[in-house]
């Protein structure tokens, strides 16, 4: 597992996220947690500021970040504030967390590429900041999805058509 690399991102409730990600070609592991927020060690029921998140362990000689944030612009609403679906507040936002200012640089481009589409009727309000720290949520939380099939998500394919272009 040398050759891989890790990205973070948060779009809503982690759970319908990481069910849509594991699936994906190059998509090595998922694990849902807790990034951006202000306390360490944080739990479901305590993480201030922090955004329900996934942490993707990705093989770049398969897919690449570019690639994952098509696919996630795809499967959220990225132009609502703290919001997705039912779920409302800060552990909900959109955002992206760069590891480094390429990374950054790849989020800012596909933000604009996604705003020129016009596929959505509203600008992305994604957020991008810096990578801190991952926090594993929960076992529960883990594969929710796999473990309860008919469990609560609001992430579906908007867009079957890719971004990108070629």
């Amino acid at each position: 597992m040398s050759n891989t690399k890790k990205a973070y991102i948060a779009g809503g409730c982690f759970w319908g996220m990481e069910d849509l990600f594991r699936t994906r070609p190059g998509i090595v592991d998922t694990e849902v947690g807790y990034l951006g927020g202000q306390n360490e060690n944080p739990t479901y029921k305590n993480h201030p500021g922090h955004a329900e998140g996934i942490e993707l362990t990705y093989d770049p000689n398969v897919t690449s970040l570019k690639e994952i944030l098509d696919y996630f612009y795809r499967m959220h609403n990225p132009t609502t504030i703290d919001q997705q679906g039912n779920d409302m507040g800060s552990s909900y936002r959109s955002a992206i967390f760069y590891q480094n200012e390429e990374e950054k640089a790849e989020a800012e481009e596909m933000i604009a590429i996604v705003n020129a589409s016009g596929k959505w009727s509203n600008k992305v309000v994604t957020t991008l900041e810096p990578f801190t720290q991952f926090w594993t949520a929960e076992d529960y939380h883990q594969d929710y999805l796999v473990k309860n099939p008919n469990g609560y998500t609001c992430h579906f394919l908007r867009f079957e058509e890719s971004f990108i272009k070629g």
